[in-house]
């Protein structure tokens, strides 16, 4: 069964930064396409960043210059850091395969069926 558990989120005030980090287990890791998705408040889970088994990275247009998402395949982790982050970046943060377009590239993600419980960013003055 897959795992993921996600974590550095935080309340923080416009222009500040933060890094999420994201365990993955149970799970091909390394060969895996990954992804972080926002769901706002009332929202959709909508994916903003995505990066390919060989580092190859897509952004969603309003966060691009801003966030930057890594991978460390020995620590089964991905990282979001995220820059100048503004109150609409506000959102429970996931991570999981990508699926859907993110900066013009299609991820085809087909193993969706498990979540973790997420981490909050809140973008506030």
């Amino acid at each position: 069964q897959v795992q993921l558990v996600e974590s550095g989120g935080g309340l923080v005030k416009p222009g500040e930064s933060l890094r999420l980090s994201c365990v993955i287990s149970g799970s091909d890791f390394s060969s895996k396409a990954l992804g972080w998705y926002r769901q706002a408040p009332g929202g959709q889970r909508e994916l903003v960043a995505a990066i390919t088994n060989r580092d190859t990275k897509n952004y969603k247009h309003g966060v691009w210059g801003r966030f930057y998402i890594s991978r460390d395949n020995a620590k089964n982790t991905v990282y979001l850091q995220m820059n100048s982050l503004h109150p609409e970046d506000t959102g429970v943060y996931y991570c999981n395969e990508p699926r859907g377009w993110v900066g013009g590239q299609h991820y085809a993600g087909t193993n969706l069926d498990y979540w973790g419980q997420g981490t909050q960013v809140t973008v506030s003055s």
